[in-house]
């Protein structure tokens, strides 16, 4: 309706994305605060408020650019600010050490000094009067304005102190390959934490007084991944140096509050920081991360004896080559309580990988909580006309809260009405995606072809690259068949989507050879609709609210051993997409779940990929691989110096990811996709089967483990009202 003269879809679209999150992990975060909220549990997600957030892509000629995401430019309606919450926020100077009754305080005189003002976000629960805060911060001047300065004639200074501030919580992930870019980083991850910690204790103490005997039982901080790490030596300093407690009770408290969940096992992924960059910026932190390590080493030593190579590996300080780094990951590890992997293979793997050392001195801290997404946004909202058939036909929308009801879909699977009534509903979600397609590329799709989907962070690892050589081997095969043949033939829209890192060059290499063999394959006469490869520019939440139902196949082919969990694909699964992937991250559990004959698995496993690593210069490379290397070599999609790099990098040795090792087995999935394709009631079958395993994957069931196994936190659900209020119009006296 237009009540007020605007349709109520357009006002939708206008709407930017929040840029808070930066891919997978940001909206992780995302779908444990509704689970958390929906749950009933007592939580609070904090964070920054950034300006212009993750950057918008731009795709000109095949080529990246970033520019700022404005999502602030028309304000934000669904935030408020908390001007009076704000606390201050110190960087640089000096440490005094002065004597006090026998005790030694440390007085930290800081050289530069921003203030973190909150603005918070309610984030309510499903069918609960619960509703939670997301509280983010944004760094303001200590001083609005140095009125002083400007007076003297000193205009530059004057606004430069406000500039300083500001530019804090301006843009996330800021590129960290000058020193600049990594000291902007550190800063951001200390404001956020230290804002946060001062909140939580001052809350705390409004119904403690300055008594910190039951914090640990009332504050339970969950360290998401290795950024917000610095909060370790941060708390000790608010509990030691401003509430005057010892090194033993504040190390007692922090130890029983912080607990770590690690999401990659990569071990480049591990976060480092120079020794020199934290004792400039935070000189208190690092005389305490001192003190950590050598409390820990000297109680290693009592274990171990003098086993200094494992100790020196398991330092906080790491050395060599005349550098010292902070490993933030090991920080984490010895501060925490419980640390959990996020999908079961990973959490096995860092018992033998990135963490080994640490295993064999505290098993008791490991465990595993495989990941989740929230149904709610992934499937109930981005797919209605699914969500209402799953709804008519099980009797109950109950499954919104409680997946696993989705299971009693596998009971009319075999149903032809049933399997027509699923594919009506996947044709209209792929006549959106279409859409979406022709006004983001210009590219006019079949919606009769299979819509094959690869939408996530452009990396080596989850090996984009793969996926366009198996694309420029389909294109090479229907180009050698005749008409007669090449019309017996699966009709494929190929969707590649994602970002690459700013200073990420191979991955930028990537999407332009994406959009360089979509040209090829797009304007060739003879190929028609028979193969169509697109790059959809700045994929986002919005978009995946698209592309998630429209799909049929969808791609996560990282190599067995490199992703950790991975949540697209509970996304593409929850919403009736088969999977074509590797064994690994949560691919693992899925498989367990839907049943491997309903995914399309291929490649190597992971306990198998050092070896083949090993191996790789001598590895029998097929014949068809290097064809196809020597076809993008030779300029045959333009751009043969530009791509001579991406064509080195998959060349013996250098071919880490094992592109070539699993390239046969690859293919020989991709001819069981069109094979099962070409049976649709099989197909749609699996896709039924597929979305009734998902029950598993629902955020709720990881947030639950996490209350119960790691937080001790129980449900709180908030009194319904006595006279609630009715909604909609209001009655007529």
């Amino acid at each position: 309706k237009k009540q007020l003269a605007y349709e109520m879809e357009n006002l939708v679209e206008k709407e930017r994305d929040a840029a808070l999150g930066n891919g997978g992990l940001g909206r992780l975060a995302a779908c444990f605060l509704d689970s958390m909220a929906s749950e009933n549990l007592p939580a609070w997600g904090y964070g920054i408020r950034y300006q212009y957030g993750m950057f918008r892509q731009e795709v000109i000629e095949g080529f990246q650019h970033e520019n700022p995401d404005y999502w602030l430019n028309f304000g934000n309606p669904w935030e408020i600010e908390r001007p009076n919450i704000a606390y201050p926020i110190k960087f640089y100077g000096n440490v005094e050490i002065l004597e006090s009754e026998g005790r030694q305080a440390f007085i930290w005189n800081s050289g530069e000094e921003v203030t973190a003002v909150a603005y918070d976000t309610p984030i309510p629960g499903w069918n609960t009067p619960n509703t939670i805060n997301m509280r983010l911060w944004s760094a303001k001047p200590s001083r609005e304005f140095d009125l002083e300065s400007f007076n003297t004639g000193d205009y530059v200074q004057a606004i430069l102190a406000k500039q300083r501030a500001e530019t804090i919580s301006a843009v996330l992930y800021p590129d960290d390959r000058t020193y600049q870019g990594k000291e902007l980083r550190l800063k951001q991850q200390f404001f956020m934490v230290s804002a946060t910690l001062q909140d939580i204790i001052r809350r705390y103490l409004v119904t403690h007084e300055d008594n910190f005997d039951d914090f640990p039982d009332k504050v339970a901080l969950q360290l998401n991944d290795t950024h917000p790490t610095i909060g370790v030596p941060e708390l000790m300093r608010l509990l030691m140096d401003e509430h005057g407690l010892g090194w033993t009770k504040s190390w007692d408290i922090t130890t029983r509050v912080f607990s770590f969940t690690n999401h990659t096992v990569l071990p480049e992924a591990l976060e480092k920081w120079p020794v020199d960059l934290v004792e400039n910026v935070l000189p208190r932190h690092m005389q305490i991360i001192y003190d950590i390590n050598w409390r820990f080493t000297q109680e290693l030593r009592g274990i171990m004896g003098d086993d200094y190579d494992t100790i020196g590996r398991m330092s906080i300080i790491e050395e060599g080559d005349g550098h010292k780094n902070v490993r933030m990951a090991h920080l984490a590890l010895i501060a925490s309580h419980t640390v959990n992997g996020v999908a079961a293979i990973h959490s096995e793997l860092i018992k033998t990988t990135i963490f080994k050392d640490f295993y064999q001195i505290m098993p008791e801290k490991f465990q595993n909580k495989t990941n989740g997404v929230t149904q709610r946004r992934w499937l109930a909202f981005c797919n209605p006309k699914l969500s209402t058939l799953i709804t008519e036909t099980l009797g109950t929308s109950a499954w919104i809260k409680e997946l696993d009801l989705l299971s009693d879909l596998r009971l009319h699977c075999d149903d032809p009405a049933f399997q027509a009534k699923w594919a009506a509903v996947k044709r209209e979600n792929k006549l959106r995606l279409a859409e979406l397609v022709k006004a983001k590329t210009g590219v006019d799709v079949n919606p009769n072809a299979l819509f094959d989907i690869q939408v996530k962070r452009i990396h080596e690892y989850k090996r984009q690259l793969l996926n366009v050589m198996y694309i420029i081997h389909r294109y090479n095969a229907l180009k050698e068949m005749t008409p007669a043949e090449r019309e017996k033939q699966v009709d494929r829209v190929c969707i590649i989507g994602g970002k690459a890192a700013p200073g990420y060059d191979m991955a930028k290499r990537i999407i332009k050879l994406v959009s360089a063999v979509g040209d090829t394959v797009n304007k060739d006469p003879d190929i028609g609709d028979k193969l169509k490869l697109v790059f959809l520019s700045d994929y986002n939440v919005s978009s995946a609210e698209i592309i998630v139902p429209g799909s049929e196949l969808s791609q996560h082919i990282s190599t067995a051993g490199t992703e950790a969990s991975g949540t697209s694909n509970m996304k593409f699964a929850m919403n009736g997409c088969l999977i074509i992937g590797t064994m690994d991250g949560a691919n693992v559990e899925i498989a367990e779940e839907i049943g491997q004959e309903n995914m399309f698995i291929f490649g190597a496993r992971a306990d198998v990929v050092p070896s083949l690593r090993r191996e790789r210069e001598f590895f029998n490379v097929p014949p068809e691989f290097y064809k196809i290397v020597d076809q993008i070599r030779s300029g045959y999609f333009g751009w043969s110096d530009f791509f001579a790099p991406v064509c080195d990098a998959v060349c013996g040795a250098q071919d880490y990811y094992l592109l070539a090792n699993d390239f046969n087995d690859y293919i020989r999935a991709q001819e069981a996709v069109d094979e099962n394709y070409r049976n649709q009631a099989l197909w749609t079958k699996k896709s039924i089967l597929s979305v009734a395993g998902s029950g598993k994957f629902s955020s709720d069931r990881t947030i639950r483990e996490y209350a119960e196994d790691i937080w001790d936190v129980k449900p709180t659900k908030r009194p319904m009202p006595t006279n609630p209020k009715p909604y909609g119009p209001s009655h007529k006296m």
